[in-house]
């Protein structure tokens, strides 16, 4: 798929975003993209078979991978901030004042660290056995052949995600808990008023914490379609209604409905 500023499709463009679609850190990539108006093809992959276009593009084993004007961005952070530093005062991701600039990057690194994994890896929990979900929401965009592959190739990359993530029953109830956690220092933060985690203007820590909330919250404005909580799993779909009323699913849901 080809998007651009505003997320129309344009003729071509030779900015080349590679993900796994429905993965919360590509989301994260996909939004600063974007917000700063820089034009993008996104290249997608089902899990494992990503790792293939990223070594190719001369990233590591993880996407998001940014192919931007000579450079391989490999990191979503990374992502954010080149894109960042290239555009206009307005849509800047990072404060130029060095002090709340490094709160923002505080905050970023938290939730790229707790959240993001966390929420994955209560996500891929609760949606174990689920294939059928697997195949209706996670193909977005994806070769053709990947796509056809997927009922055969489900099995394994179950196996091996749940092997690479550490997911176990025991790891999703901590992660349901770190989750939790997250959420509640942000409501915390968020108690005195402020309309964005660090005052007054949306930053890089509102996108990731919003971005990477994502994982539990299925938002329905997310950059491709998510399972919405009728037809998720019942204990997952409890889960995710009680997190979207808690008061920092409310704000992520906010970013998604006024800043995505």
């Amino acid at each position: 798929m080809v998007r651009g500023s505003n997320g129309s499709q344009e003729a071509r463009t030779e900015n080349v975003l590679i993900t796994i679609p429905i993965s919360h850190f590509c989301e994260k990539a996909r939004w600063a993209l974007t917000r700063t108006g820089v034009p993008y093809r996104e290249q997608a992959h089902l899990q494992l078979f990503h790792r293939f276009a990223v070594r190719r593009a001369g990233g590591g084993t993880t996407a998001p991978v940014l192919v931007w004007d000579g450079r391989v961005l490999a990191d979503s952070t990374d992502i954010l901030e080149a894109l960042s530093a290239q555009a206009p005062p307005e849509l800047r991701l990072f404060p130029e004042d060095s002090p709340a600039a490094a709160e923002v990057r505080a905050l970023e690194r938290d939730f790229d660290e707790r959240l993001g994994p966390e929420g994955r890896r209560w996500m891929y929990f609760e949606m174990r056995g689920r294939g059928d979900l697997a195949r209706e929401y996670g193909c977005t965009g994806v070769p053709g052949w990947q796509r056809r592959l997927l009922p055969i190739f489900y099995p394994v990359a179950a196996r091996a995600i749940d092997r690479f993530l550490d997911v176990t029953p025991e790891t999703a109830v901590r992660a349901e808990a770190a989750v939790e956690a997250s959420f509640d220092e942000v409501a915390e933060r968020l108690g005195d008023g402020r309309p964005f985690l660090c005052g007054e203007s949306f930053t890089a820590a509102d996108l990731t914490f919003a971005a990477l909330a994502a994982a539990v919250l299925m938002p329905p404005e997310y950059g491709v379609r998510l399972p919405q909580p009728e037809v998720l799993p019942a204990r997952m779909a409890t889960k995710v209604n009680e997190l979207r009323a808690h008061p920092a699913g409310a704000f992520a849901l906010r970013m998604f409905r006024e800043e995505r």
